[in-house]
C-alpha cells in the first residue's frame, strides 16, 4: 500500500503543477512572443501554427522537478534521473531561447550541442559510477531476468552509454513535431517504467509517476489543436528522463521496444538524408521526420498521434513480457 501512495502522490501533484501553470505560462509566452516558427517548405498546414507559443516544456519539467523534490530523500535513485533530465533540459531552453528569442535561427550550433550532451552525459555517468556502478549493468530480454555484469563490461557499457542517451535524446526529439506526439508516446513510456519500477523494485517508480503526471497536466494544453509547444527545452528533457530512467533499472536494450516510435523518427531522417545524397535528390519519404511523411499522405495529426501511441503500448506490453 506504501509503494502505491508512493506512486500516485507524485502523479497527482505533478499533474496540478502542470496543468495549473497553464494559464500562467502561456500568456506570458505569448506576451514575450516566444512563437513557434515554421518553414515556408516545410507541410504547409504547418504555417498555421505559427506564432504558438513554444518552449511549453518548462511547464512540465518544472512539475517533475517539484513532485520529484518530495521523493528524492527516500529514493536516493531519483537523483541521476533528474540530473540527466534536467541537463537535457537545460540544453533544449538555451537551443530555444537563442531560436525563439534572440532569433538565431540555427540556437545552438551542432558542435556546441553535442558538446553540451556529452558533458551532462559524463555528470551522469561519473555519479553513477561514484554510487552505483550496477546502474551500469545490462538485463537482456526474455532470458528469464539474465543480466550482463562485471567490472570489464561495465567500462564496455560506459562507453555505449555515450550512444544509448545521446541518441534516445535525439529520438525524442525528432519525435516532437505533431501537437501531443512526444507528450502521448512518452507518457505510455512512462507507464512501463512505473510498472517495471514496482515489479523489479527498480526504486524510481516516483519519477515515472511525476513525470507521467506532468505531462499528461501539459496535455492539457498540447493536444490538436495546441495552445503551446514543448520546444526543445521539452523534447530533450524527456529524452534524457528516458535513457535516465533505463539506465537506473538495468534496461538501456529496453529502449529499442519501448521507444519503437523515437527509432523509426530517427531511422527515417537518417535514411532520408543518406538516400537524398546517393541518389543525387531523390527521396524515399515525402518528408522527414517520418510523422511528416504520414501527414503529407493525408494522416490527420490526432490520426497520427493515435497510431504511434497505440504502436508504442504494444512495444512497451512486448517489453513488460521480455522483463
Amino acid at each position: 500500500m506504501f509503494r502505491q501512495v508512493q506512486t500516485i502522490l507524485p502523479l497527482l501533484i505533478a499533474f496540478a503543477v502542470s496543468a495549473g501553470l497553464g494559464p500562467f505560462v502561456i500568456p506570458f509566452l505569448t506576451k514575450l512572443k516566444v512563437g513557434q516558427t515554421e518553414r515556408k517548405e516545410g507541410v504547409q498546414e504547418h504555417l498555421k501554427k505559427a506564432g504558438t507559443p513554444t518552449m511549453g516544456g518548462i511547464m512540465f519539467l518544472i512539475a517533475f522537478l517539484v513532485a520529484c523534490a518530495f521523493f528524492m530523500g527516500s529514493y536516493p535513485k531519483i537523483v541521476p534521473v533528474v540530473i540527466l533530465t534536467l541537463g537535457f533540459g537545460i540544453i533544449g531552453f538555451l537551443d530555444d531561447y537563442l531560436k525563439v528569442v534572440l532569433r538565431r535561427s540555427d540556437g545552438l550550433f551542432p558542435k556546441q550541442k553535442m558538446g553540451l550532451e556529452i558533458v551532462v552525459t559524463t555528470i551522469f555517468l561519473v555519479y553513477i559510477w561514484v554510487l552505483d556502478r550496477s546502474c551500469l549493468d545490462i538485463r537482456i530480454p526474455f532470458s528469464g531476468g539474465f543480466i550482463l555484469q562485471g567490472t570489464p563490461l561495465r567500462i564496455g557499457a560506459t562507453i555505449l552509454a555515450y550512444f544509448v542517451i545521446i541518441g534516445t535524446v535525439n529520438g525524442v526529439n525528432f519525435t516532437d513535431g505533431l501537437d501531443g506526439l512526444a507528450s502521448s508516446v512518452t507518457s505510455v513510456v512512462c507507464a512501463f517504467f512505473i510498472s517495471a519500477s514496482l515489479y523489479l523494485t527498480g526504486q524510481v517508480e516516483p519519477a515515472g509517476a511525476a513525470m507521467l503526471g506532468a505531462l499528461l497536466g501539459f496535455l492539457v494544453h498540447n493536444t490538436f489543436k495546441a495552445k503551446i509547444f514543448m520546444g526543445d527545452t521539452g523534447s530533450l528533457a524527456l529524452g534524457g528522463f528516458v535513457a535516465g530512467m533505463a539506465y537506473m533499472m538495468k534496461l538501456p536494450v529496453y529502449i529499442l521496444l519501448i521507444g519503437l516510435i523515437y527509432l523509426i523518427e530517427v531511422l527515417s531522417v537518417m535514411i532520408q538524408v543518406t538516400y537524398f545524397k546517393k541518389t543525387g535528390g531523390k527521396r524515399i519519404f515525402k518528408m522527414t521526420p517520418i510523422h511528416h511523411h504520414f501527414e503529407l499522405s493525408g494522416w490527420s495529426e490526432p490520426r497520427i498521434v493515435a497510431v504511434f501511441t497505440i504502436v508504442t503500448i504494444f512495444g512497451c506490453a512486448l517489453a513488460s513480457f521480455g522483463l
